[in-house]
C-alpha cells in the first residue's frame, strides 16, 4: 500500500485521543486522509493528536461528543458538519472507524443494570447511530470499520458483558456488508487482543509476569502494540481491501489458537 493511499478521503475515528484510536488517527492521517478526531473529555489529548497528525504533513481537526447518551450520533455529526468544510472542499466521508469502547470487567454476579446499559450504550448503541446517520454523508465505495475484541469469540466470564458487546457489533459489521454492498461500501471488524495501552496500565505497565503472561497467550508471542491494530485498519481503508467485506479480522497475535 502507498503512503498516501488514502489522500483526500475523510475519516471520523471516534475515542481517537489516546492508545489504539490515536494511533489509528496517526496512522490514517500519514496515508493522506482528512481525520476528525473525536473525543469525549481530554481537549489536551485530542488536540496533540491533531497537532502530531499535522506535523508530519496531514489534515485533522476535532469534534467532541460523549458517546453513550440519547442523542450522542446525531451531537458529533452536527459538531463535524459545523467544521467539515474549513478542512476538506467536499462535505462528505469515505471512512468510519468506530473505536471508541468502553472496557468493563464484571462477573455475571457483580454486574449491575446501570454497568450493562452503560456498555451496551458505547459499545454497541452509538456505532449503530453513528453509523446510520453518516450514510447520507458516505461516498460509495466507502470503508466502515469497528473495533471489535478477541473477546467476542473467547468465554471470558470476567468481561461477559464487554465480550457481549463486540458480538453484537460483529453481527451488526456482517449486516452492514450485506446491506451496504450494493454501494460498495465494505464493512469488517477488527478484532484485537491485549495491547499495551492505557486501559490495562493498572495491571500491565510495571508488572512483568504480568505482561510475560499477556504475551504468551499469542501464537505470537508478544503483547500486541497499537500500530499492530493502526496498520490492520489502514489496509481495511484502502483500496487494497476492496474485496474484502463482512470480516471479523483477527488482531490479537492468535490469542486462543
Amino acid at each position: 500500500m502507498s503512503t498516501r493511499a488514502l489522500e483526500g478521503k475523510v475519516a471520523p475515528v471516534t475515542g481517537e485521543s489516546r492508545g489504539i484510536g490515536r494511533a489509528i488517527a496517526e496512522r490514517l492521517g500519514r496515508d493522506g486522509a482528512v481525520v476528525a478526531v473525536a473525543f469525549a473529555r481530554d481537549l489536551a489529548e485530542a488536540s496533540g493528536v491533531v497537532e502530531r497528525i499535522r506535523e508530519q504533513g496531514g489534515r485533522a481537526f476535532t469534534i467532541q461528543t460523549e458517546l453513550g447518551r440519547w442523542g450522542d450520533a446525531a451531537a458529533l455529526w452536527a459538531a463535524f458538519d459545523a467544521q467539515i468544510e474549513q478542512h476538506a472542499p467536499q462535505r462528505g466521508i469515505d471512512i468510519i472507524v468506530n473505536n471508541a469502547g468502553l472496557g468493563l470487567g464484571a462477573h455475571l454476579t457483580s454486574l449491575t443494570e446501570e454497568e450493562f446499559d452503560e456498555v451496551f450504550a458505547i459499545n454497541v448503541r452509538a456505532p449503530f447511530f453513528i453509523v446510520q446517520q453518516g450514510l447520507d454523508r458516505m461516498r460509495d465505495g466507502g470503508r466502515i470499520i469497528n473495533i471489535s475484541s478477541c473477546a467476542a469469540r473467547l468465554a471470558m466470564p470476567e468481561m461477559i458483558a464487554y465480550g457481549s458487546t463486540k458480538s453484537a457489533l460483529d453481527t451488526f459489521t456482517r449486516n452492514l456488508a450485506k446491506e451496504l454492498g450494493p454501494r460498495g461500501i465494505t464493512a469488517n471488524s477488527v478484532a484485537q487482543g491485549i495491547v499495551g495501552t492505557d486501559i490495562n496500565s493498572g495491571w500491565l505497565r510495571g508488572n512483568a509476569e504480568a505482561e510475560s503472561h499477556a504475551g504468551s497467550l499469542a501464537a505470537l508471542g508478544r503483547l500486541g502494540q497499537t500500530s499492530d491494530v493502526a496498520d490492520i485498519v489502514a489496509f481495511l481503508a484502502s483500496d487494497d481491501a476492496r474485496w474484502i467485506t463482512g470480516g471479523v479480522i483477527d488482531a490479537s497475535g492468535g490469542i486462543g489458537l
